[in-house]
């Protein structure tokens, strides 16, 4: 079914079908690339992911769609790392297998909540392993990468090593008994997997654990902060980034990582399920065999490599050489280091002219009746749960982005959920729809008048109503929809 969205001149925009002729970029006018932060595969989403990425996104999406605005929104699957492999093994099956699952509900997810991606891939495909690889080597080529040895949890029952996920142990810092090897969850430090006190292994917990030293590629990001400083002062100015992000409203850079001075980080994980890491005519070639490109590395480039899979001529939005494609991007704030200033980072040391980010929209979180959603723990509602309910997915939609997380965490209530379905939609929109319908029955025999105006856009003789749109533009064109709703129903 095709999606309708109306239009300023009041006609229906229909967002294209699968098998539609692909939306490029247009020459003279500008153009809108929108991506969600891609959700990990190892789960179903919860309501708090759904309101920081892919609503936000779909919403803004929308509002350029119905200025009549050329827009592209993609986003996807992540599908490699740790956690995928964690999990698939906890479940008894493949990586593979695991992601085939959770792409599929999370795509029937979110169509159930109306959510118009132009284009929904993911990144366990050929096109990705193609890009990721050939800009890894583009980072060898131009001298942004370095060998560096490790130590790093191994073992010896498995023969391998373990990468942090595949690890458990007692923590350093609070003794709790089951800490992760990158993440203690009772005090919620960030740990190194050799940190741990009796380290088990996550395969075969009677396996011997041991430390030893393992070789891998890293991006030096030390040498590129003062070019990636550069970037994102120009860019956060110039796209109006969100205040919670890597750039306070001063235009002053906040995040810890930056002001410390960045280091070096790796970009190879000694896992099977990822991007192969492919040769780059070096000596470390040999050892580097069998392992694969860390899923920072190449999650962010899954938003290029998702639109190669939507259509060949992808280049056309991603190598931009004018200013007319515009890339915004959405996310919930955890991840948006890897987005100004991690992934940046990476397509200025590729050499490239890439399109890079010029708008970031970031959330806080969205916590759950006085608590963080879990779900190992059962709390909180995720996707399917939602849909379940029978509460319909407008209501959702209503209610998230009326307590979506801009300025601060918010918190999902029931009682209020409930209310703002009672009270705005059914009493306030509700009734006004009511009683226009009934007036329109009654005066005009159910068929509304021709006005003798003539079709297109509000004319801005109209103080009032002019008013009112440039509001709701404002808004909007910020991102804040959270603002613009209580303008759209009268509510303020």
């Amino acid at each position: 079914m095709t999606q309708k969205i109306r239009s300023a001149e009041g006609l229906l925009r229909v967002v294209p079908p699968p098998g539609a002729a692909a939306i490029l970029p247009k020459e003279g006018e500008p153009n809108i690339l929108t991506t969600s932060a891609l959700p990990y595969c190892n789960n179903v989403p919860h309501l708090g992911n759904i309101i920081g990425s892919v609503l936000s996104a779909d919403v803004f999406s929308r509002y350029c769609r119905t200025r009549n605005i050329n827009t592209l929104y993609i986003c996807g699957t992540d599908e490699y790392g740790t956690a995928t492999e964690t999990q698939a093994l906890k479940d008894g099956v493949t990586p593979k297998e695991l992601c085939d699952k959770y792409h599929v509900l999370h795509k029937e997810t979110y169509e159930w909540f109306d959510i118009g991606f132009d284009y929904f891939g993911r990144t366990s495909t050929p096109q990705h392993t193609e890009i990721c690889q050939e800009m890894y080597k583009n980072l060898g080529k131009n001298s942004f990468l370095e060998r560096q040895d490790k130590d790093q949890t191994y073992c010896e029952g498995c023969a391998k090593f373990l990468a942090d996920r595949f690890v458990e142990g007692v923590c350093p810092h609070c003794g709790y008994e089951d800490a992760r090897g990158d993440q203690c969850d009772g005090c919620s430090r960030t740990l190194d997997a050799i940190e741990l006190i009796k380290p088990r292994c996550l395969v075969n917990k009677s396996h011997k654990v041991i430390t030893k030293t393992s070789i891998h590629m890293y991006l030096k990001l030390d040498v590129l902060q003062p070019r990636t400083e550069e970037w994102i002062k120009k860019s956060s100015k110039k796209g109006k980034w969100s205040s919670n992000s890597t750039v306070n409203p001063d235009g002053e850079i906040i995040d810890a990582r930056m002001k410390q001075g960045l280091q070096p980080t790796p970009l190879t994980r000694d896992l099977t399920w990822g991007v192969p890491a492919p040769p780059l005519g070096i000596p470390e070639d040999e050892v580097m065999k069998g392992k694969v490109l860390y899923v920072w590395y190449d999650a962010p480039i899954g938003y290029p490599s998702i639109t190669a899979n939507y259509t060949p001529e992808w280049k056309k939005w991603w190598f931009s050489d004018n200013e007319s494609v515009k890339l915004y991007q959405f996310m919930g704030k955890d991840n948006c280091y890897f987005h100004t200033i991690y992934f940046p980072s990476v397509q200025i040391a590729d050499g490239r002219d890439w399109t890079m980010l010029h708008h970031i929209s970031t959330t806080e979180y969205l916590n759950y009746e006085g608590g963080k959603f879990s779900k190992s723990r059962n709390r909180g509602v995720f996707g399917p749960q939602a849909k379940e309910t029978g509460v319909p997915a407008s209501v959702w939609r209503y209610y998230l982005l009326s307590t979506r997380p801009e300025t601060g965490d918010a918190m999902f209530s029931w009682v209020e959920c409930i209310a703002a379905n009672n009270n705005v939609l059914l009493n306030n929109f509700g009734n006004f729809v009511n009683r226009v319908l009934k007036f329109t029955a009654s005066q005009y025999d159910s068929t509304i008048p021709e006005s003798g105006d003539e079709p297109g856009p509000l004319s801005p003789n109209d103080e009032h109503d002019a008013e009112f749109i440039n509001d709701v533009n404002d808004h909007h064109a910020y991102l804040q929809p959270r603002k613009q709703l209580p303008a759209i129903v009268g509510i303020e």
